[in-house]
């Protein structure tokens, strides 16, 4: 069972006081930028650093960015024992003698999913595309998608809006869909509900089938660490990710 750090918060030593430092400081450097960064380790006694055995750590974040673009407001988990290399510790750096699993959550709020559809990334799936189905519509032409803006609703679906570009216009796209989670990697944008007619649907209708295709959990994965979900859930205008994190090894502090 995953240890309760709040309640033995309060006994906390020296030892652990300097593996806690430590591991903020190496956890901090996964981020691209981050507004607060915590990890604490429970090791009790702490003469059980010597062994390089820590009875488990939490780490928890905020305002944090990955990979340049990706925002997310609060990511946190919590792994139970975890084994340390005792000599790499005595030279600032942390090294795991075998991999780990956590439990792990992730918070995303509707302004971080709208700055998703503008990293490099993200785009380049939308821009210039040339799927027969589009190219059909521009006469041969690639078609782009741009100002996508998504509203989260409940029952774990999103109202999304955009523009096409093609080459006799801009025309809106509009569509509402379910969130969901397959394959505990792959983020599915299921059961699209259309609100145009026309050339509009035609195209909203590739643009949900686009976005389907795209999401896969791990190119956003940090070094070392690989998150998989188990559900996800809309609440309180905020997109909610829980599952857990497969650690292989922690990166050494630039």
């Amino acid at each position: 069972m995953l240890r309760n750090f709040a309640a033995t918060e309060e006994k906390t030593d020296w030892g652990e006081q300097l593996a806690n430092t430590l591991a903020t400081q190496t956890i901090a450097h996964l981020f691209t930028r981050s507004q607060d960064v915590r990890v604490q380790l429970r090791c009790f006694p702490s003469t059980k650093l010597l062994q390089g055995i820590v009875d488990g750590f939490r780490m928890s974040g905020r305002g944090l960015v990955i990979r340049q673009d990706f925002r997310v407001e609060d990511m946190w988990f919590t792994t139970d024992a975890v084994e340390l290399d005792f000599a790499s510790l005595l030279q600032g750096r942390m090294t795991l003698k075998r991999p780990t699993q956590a439990v792990a959550q992730v918070v995303l709020v509707e302004a971080d999913l709208n700055h998703v559809f503008t990293a490099r990334l993200v785009r380049q799936h939308l821009e210039n595309v040339r799927d027969p189905k589009l190219t059909s519509l521009s006469g041969g032409e690639p078609v782009s998608f741009g100002n996508i803006q998504v509203k989260l609703l409940e029952e774990q679906r999103i109202h999304l809006q955009a523009e096409a570009y093609l080459p006799n216009g801009v025309f809106p796209v509009s569509f509402s869909c379910t969130l969901e989670v397959e394959r505990r990697r792959r983020l599915r944008f299921s059961n699209p509900q259309w609100e145009q007619t026309g050339v509009s649907q035609l195209l909203s209708v590739a643009l949900a089938e686009i976005l389907d295709n795209m999401v896969d959990l791990d190119k956003f994965n940090l070094d070392g660490v690989s998150l998989r979900l188990n559900r996800l859930a809309i609440a309180e205008d905020k997109l909610v990710f829980s599952g857990y994190a497969e650690i292989s090894h922690i990166p050494a502090s630039p």
